[in-house]
Parts: C-alpha cells; structure tokens; sequence
C-alpha cells in the first residue's frame, strides 16, 4: 500500500476509510475524532470473550454470552412500539431474540427459521424468560462470532460492530514506521515496533496492561514527545537573544535593610535564578513555583527593582483587582521614592486612564500593575523590561508562548504560581520554562493547625469561633456548591450565613458566584479592612491575597475537595504572625480515602508533599482539583504506575539537550502525538 512507511495515512481524514461516511465522520468528530490517528489512539475500554459458546441453560444473565440456537417462530405485532421478537431453542431450553426498530424482512434474513444460527450479546431475564436484546452479532458462521472483540466507549450512532470493522480495516493497513527511538531505549521494551504495539493494544485483554512490553513502550511515546515539545520551545525562546539588564544590587541591598524579616534560603536562591538570568543574554522564561504563603512576591518585587535599576520597565499582573491592589501597595511601601508605579484598574477614572497609557508610552512609569487588562492592543510600552504573571495556572504552553512573544525582544518573563505538583510531572506540565521553587515559609509564620469535627459537633465550632473573634481575629467559612441536575445550588452558604448571624449580628458577610465582581471586590475589600469578623463564601478565595488578621477557616463537606483544594484553602489563613487554625467538618460515614485526606492535612503543611499524596489517592488527571489547560491528560501513560517511564524521558531529553543531537527523526512522534500547533515550525 503506498502508506506502508509513512505516517501521513494516521494524519487522513476518517472519510478515506471503507464505511465510512459523511454521517458516520460526522459523529466521530463531535468526540474530537478527526484522523485516522485519534480512531487507533482511542483504546478499548474492556475486551469480550465470546470465544465460549454456552447451552442455553447455562447462561449467566448481565454477562455477554455467545450460544447456538435453532429460530423456530416469529412474532411481528401490528402495534405500534411494540418489539418483534424471535423464538430460539437448542436442546437445553429456549431464549427471545428483542429487536427494536427493525424491519421485518431484515429480522428473517439474519434469523431464518430451522437454521443453526450463532447469537452473541448481553442476556437478561424477564418473566423466568431468557431474552437478548438487539443481538450485537448474529451470523450462521459461528467462528466469525466466537473470538475476543473489543468493546469502545462509543456514541449514539455508531454501532460495535461497526467501529471494530473500521478499527481492524485501519490495523491492516497500519504503516511500518522507522524507529525513532535509540537501540538502549527501545531494549527496555524488547524492541516491539510502533506498529507492532498498537495493534496489540487493541488485541490485548486489559488485565496488568501497564506492565506489558506494548504499552509500557506507547506510554513512553506520549511522556517523551510532551518532554521533547517542551524542551524544544524553551530552546527556542533562549535563542532569543535581549539586551543585559545592566544593574547593580545597590536597590535591592537597601530595600532587604528595610524589611523587618530576612528572606529564606528558597528565597535568596531564587531571587539569584532570576538576577542571573535579568543579566544573561538570553530571554528569560522562568516560573517560580512556591508553596503557600512562602513568599514569592517580595522575590517578584525585588527582581523588578533591579530591572528598573537597569532603565527598564516592569508589567506585574494579577487574576483580579484586588491582589493587584494588594501587590501595588506593598509596592508602594517598599519601592524607592523616586519609582513611578501605577495601578491601571477597572475602576480607574478615564482621564486617569488616558494618563496612565500616555506615560507608559513616555516611559514615565517605571512598574505598572493591573489584570489581564494590561495586555490589551491598546497599551504600549516605551522600554518593556519584564512581565511578571501572579498566578498563572490557567496558561498553557501556547498561551505562554504567546506571552513570551508579545513582550517583545528585551522581554523577560517571570510566572508565579501557588500550586505545588508532584515533582513527577513538573516537567509534564512546565517543561517549556525554567524552574525555581520556595518550599521554606518565613520563620515569622507559624504552622498551621488543622482540626476535624463531625458536623453535629458545629455548637464546639460555634464557641471556638467566638473565642478568636473576642480576640480581634477573622474567619473564613466555606460552603462547597450543591449541584444537582447541573445546576448550582447557593442555598448552604445562604443558609450558613443565616444561621452564623444569630450567633454573630451584623458580623457576617456572604460571598457567593452569583454576585457580581464589582460587588465582590467591595465584600473581600471590606473584610481586609476588618469591617465584619466572618466571610461565609462558595468560592474558593483568592489564592494570593494576604488577610493578615484573618486566622481561622472553617471548611464545611471537607470531603468534596480534593487534598490539593484543601491546602491551599488553608493557606488563606495563617498569613501573619498569630497562630492560626483550619477547620475541616464532615459527614459522619467518612470513606476511607476521606479519612487518608484528614491523616495527611493534619500531618502536614508541606504542599508539595501533599500533591505527591494527592495523586496516590486520586491519580495524576485530578490533582489541581480542576481543569488544568497547561496539562497535558495522557492516554496510556500515568505517574503512578509509569514512574521509570517518566525518569527514563526526562534523562533521553537531557541526553539530547546537552548532545545536540538531531530531532528530525522524531518528526512523525511529534506530528502523531502532539497537538500544540507550536512545534510545528520546529520539526
């Protein structure tokens, strides 16, 4: 075939393929399935054996089952939505063949009468009656029917049978690829060929899958060319060369004097990271990754002195107003006197506004803070020097890229994120970007205690509550959303906020996703000003933002968050000096896995530790507790049984990088496995 050796036949669109039609391509794509690729790559969810063929009486009902049967009469109602059905026996007893929507003459072709037919699908009992319901295989040949078929998660449309015939068309002509993998790679899993291992992936019964030599060798595919994406758009970025940032410590060092706590060990080897690369003639494109609370914005500020040292200017941006404010003011309070620093906020009057735009434009501001709102069209900059993402979860590697691209070539690019991963897949998901990670917390801060109380324990809760806030202290009280029928209910934060009020007058405000930004901007304003003691709230609270008085939480359904959500929902708390407190309540018939959580959170304040535990009990997809679009859901690999996978790419990438070697050979992985536009230019 003229595909043999060439993978553009796995990048076809599916309308090349026998059975296949408009109406059929159709469905598929609606499961963003596209090329022939995406039908091989989606792997059977079970296999069934109907290589067996049982006696009637010994057929075992909610079990797929194939017999022998002897048809013997018809019944086609007149009455409309009844079903025809067909008599069968062999000699042992006899079972009703169900079909629904289908023609009569159609039924006596596939069953005639007084044949020996074999019959395959799931057996049910009605009436002491044994029935099957739309057969999934009828045929006179019965070595047709009895061998092991796979069984896909398929849409409405698209019958079994149908999608094996395609599958098995697709494996017949798989195309021989050259290996792209060097000999000491590929003698980890018995050198089984690309083509070889797909087709035992869709053969293969699913039991230990992940110890087999096929799928171990698929799984590393996907871990390595993710690695290999990734290390190549960094490469590419670092090829950018810039202009020194030329600056000496003489602000920093002043600025360090000033503060009333010294940084931490983390903290002055990141801030070095940083300053190094500020120097270097090589774009920056670093991530800081810190635990909660460990201080990553007095880093981000004290880098942004030394590039306003070096002439230039500094964009920092925050996911909302309010911790822009907040970085703004601490700015204020630390910057030199003869920075110019703004706020370009929402609530900015327009001639202030048009102030603002001008002299950036000027290069009269030298640090500019804000939201999303900063990289619009319409702001330009003089002399951008660095762009500073406080929480940057929700960008992935395109949109990074991008970000990168937009600031121009002297450019440096610093993002912050407050979500610790498993070292695992620190390369899965940030491999594009340097690394610096803060796991020390400054030694002012003290570690906070994590309790747990059964929710008819809420009176105990009640009084602790009391006590801290006749101490002048804050609280926060979460209320997961119910949702139910999709739709989302507020009523427990309604209700909780209700209910504390009785005990609390006037000192309780209420925070929930049907209010709007402005007016949410006000309540958190309000409580960071100590206006009221308690904030009942269905949201998380913003990750970053520093509520110093503020040292209880109360998490109400504790067992609806996973480990991950549960840290940094503590960490809104224990921000300043007092001793501070999370209060975890659940539901008194506790899991096992909820009751693992509560072990752990009480244990530990350890973020990162917490992650690595996190993925043990729920695995790697879910452990940010929510959609991560800069990570990349595998298929077939994951890190909890494929943790030598991982290891075994990250030291190939590393061999590349520091060889130089060649990538062109990986062009088909790349083109096969990677949907990042990205690389594509590379390759």
């Amino acid at each position: 075939m003229v595909y043999k050796t060439n993978y553009n036949y796995l990048l076809s669109d599916l309308s090349i393929l026998k059975g296949v039609g408009t109406k059929t391509a159709n469905i598929l794509k609606q499961k963003k399935i596209n090329t022939i690729f995406d039908l091989i790559w989606k792997m059977p969810k079970s296999f069934t054996d109907r290589s067996i063929s049982s006696k009637i009486i010994d057929l075992k009902i909610g079990e797929n089952q194939t017999v022998t049967v002897f048809p013997y009469k018809y019944s086609f109602p007149r009455v409309r939505n009844l079903p025809n059905r067909v008599f069968c026996k062999d000699d042992t007893g006899e079972i009703e063949c169900i079909f629904f929507n289908s023609y009569e003459g159609y039924i006596k072709k596939i069953l005639p009468l007084n044949k020996e037919i074999t019959i395959s699908g799931k057996i049910t009992l009605f009436r002491n009656k044994y029935q099957l319901t739309n057969p999934k295989y009828i045929s006179e040949d019965s070595s047709i029917i009895k061998t092991k078929h796979n069984n896909y998660s398929l849409t409405d449309g698209i019958s079994e049978k149908v999608y094996n015939k395609i599958i098995n068309q697709i494996l017949k002509n798989l195309p021989i690829l050259d290996e792209w993998h060097p000999t000491h790679v590929s003698n980890k899993f018995q050198n089984i060929r690309w083509n070889e291992a797909i087709i035992e992936l869709h053969k293969s019964e699913n039991i230990g899958l992940y110890k087999k030599n096929f799928y171990q060798r698929l799984a590393f595919d996907e871990i390595f060319c993710t690695f290999l994406v990734n290390s190549e758009v960094r490469k590419k970025i670092k090829k950018n060369k810039k202009d020194k940032k030329d600056f000496n410590y003489e602000f920093q060092k002043k600025i360090l004097e000033k503060l009333d706590f010294e940084l931490t060990n983390d903290q002055k080897k990141t801030l070095n990271e940083i300053n190094q690369d500020l120097k270097s003639s090589s774009k920056m494109f670093r991530l800081l990754q810190g635990d909660v609370g460990s201080g990553k914005t007095i880093v981000a500020l004290l880098a942004a002195i030394n590039v306003v040292n070096s002439n230039f200017q500094v964009a920092i941006m925050a996911p909302t107003e309010i911790l822009a404010r907040q970085h703004y003011m601490l700015a204020k309070k630390i910057f030199p006197k003869n920075f110019n620093i703004e706020l370009l906020s929402g609530k900015s009057e327009n001639q202030a506004k048009k102030d603002i735009l001008k002299n950036l434009i000027n290069n009269q501001i030298n640090v500019i803070f804000g939201t999303h709102a900063l990289f619009q069209k319409k702001i330009s900059f003089k002399k951008l020097g660095l762009i500073i993402i406080d929480e940057q979860h929700k960008f992935g590697v395109n949109q990074r890229k991008n970000l990168s691209d937009k600031g121009g070539n002297n450019c440096d690019v610093l993002l912050m994120t407050a979500t610790p991963i498993p070292r695992t897949l620190t390369m899965t998901i940030y491999g594009d970007m340097d690394l610096s990670i803060i796991k020390e917390k400054p030694n002012l801060r003290k570690p906070i205690k994590t309790l747990s109380k059964f929710d008819d324990k809420i009176e105990e809760v009640i009084k602790f509550v009391k006590k801290e806030i006749d101490l002048g202290n804050q609280v926060f009280w979460v209320c997961p959303l119910i949702e139910e029928s999709k739709k989302i209910d507020h009523s427990s934060a309604i209700k909780k906020f209700e209910y504390l009020s009785n005990f609390f007058p006037n000192q309780v405000a209420l925070l929930h996703g049907k209010i709007d930004v402005n007016e949410k901007e006000k309540i958190l304003n309000k409580f960071l000003k100590n206006e009221f003691k308690i904030l009942v709230s269905t949201t998380i609270i913003e990750v970053g933002i520093d509520f110093p008085n503020a040292n209880v939480i109360v998490i109400e359904n504790a067992n609806k968050f996973g480990l991950s959500q549960l840290h940094q929902l503590r960490g809104r708390v224990g921000r300043g000096s007092k001793e501070s407190f999370c209060i975890l309540m659940f539901k008194s018939n506790l899991s096992e896995n909820a009751k693992k959580r509560i072990r752990i959170l009480k244990d530990s304040n350890d973020g990162f530790k917490i992650s690595e535990e996190d993925m043990k009990i729920r695995g790697f997809g879910d452990i940010l507790g929510f959609k991560q679009s800069g990570l990349k859901l595998f298929k077939l690999a994951d890190p909890l049984h494929n943790l030598d996978l991982f290891e075994l790419a990250e030291k190939e990438i590393k061999r590349i990088e520091t060889t130089g070697e060649d990538i062109s050979k990986f062009k088909p992985l790349i083109k096969l496995y990677d949907k990042a536009d990205i690389i594509n230019d590379i390759v």
